[in-house]
């Protein structure tokens, strides 16, 4: 691919849309469009830094899953909890605000965090890393009220009809897959 521009269109809260002008492989001019969660100051940006964590969460052989509202579907989907992580922020102490925000329970044991991984790679670069943790505690909600997430653990077979009846995250469906096949 040949890179011919690379011009921010939007600058929205939360996300930037850009869109970049590049030549295919036939020689033609064509523009392609990709929303970002950060800044960017040209095509050499694309694809850097993540911004997030998704967190699969397990307690006494059970499954944390989320059922919250999602805008962008405008349906409850079972999704994993995950965030932002804030500037200064290290990945581990946004893995543990982010599942005390979402649902009051505390980081246990961290058993691993994966490299970054990109979100959905047609459309946006962004990027999270996903943690596999042990938890404790109580589920409280402390979401903002921008928020509504029923937070709950599930076991092998709760999440085995889930799959088969329920919406899911795409990151969440894989999880929660190998969970019931696997028990992770």
């Amino acid at each position: 691919m040949e890179f011919i521009r690379f011009e921010k269109v939007r600058d929205g809260k939360y996300l930037k849309n850009y869109e970049i002008t590049y030549l295919n492989k036939a020689g033609r001019e064509k523009k392609y469009e990709i929303v970002s969660r950060r800044d960017l100051s040209g095509i050499e940006d694309v694809g850097g830094g993540a911004s997030g964590v998704s967190i699969v969460a397990l307690c006494q052989g059970k499954l944390l899953l989320l059922h919250e509202f999602r805008m962008g579907v405008n349906k409850y989907v079972y999704n994993l909890c995950a965030g932002m992580i804030e500037p200064g922020e290290s990945i581990e102490e946004c893995i543990r605000r982010e599942l005390f925000e979402e649902t009051g329970l505390t980081v246990k044991q961290i058993r691993k965090i994966l490299p970054p991984s990109f979100a959905a790679v047609a459309i946006t670069d962004t990027s999270v890393y996903n943690a596999f943790v042990d938890v404790d505690g109580s589920l409280e909600d402390h979401t903002s009220d921008n928020e509504q997430i029923e937070a709950r653990f599930y076991s092998r077979e709760e999440v085995k009809y889930l799959l088969e009846t329920e919406p899911f995250s795409s990151r969440a469906q894989m999880a929660a897959y190998f969970f019931a096949e696997y028990g992770l």
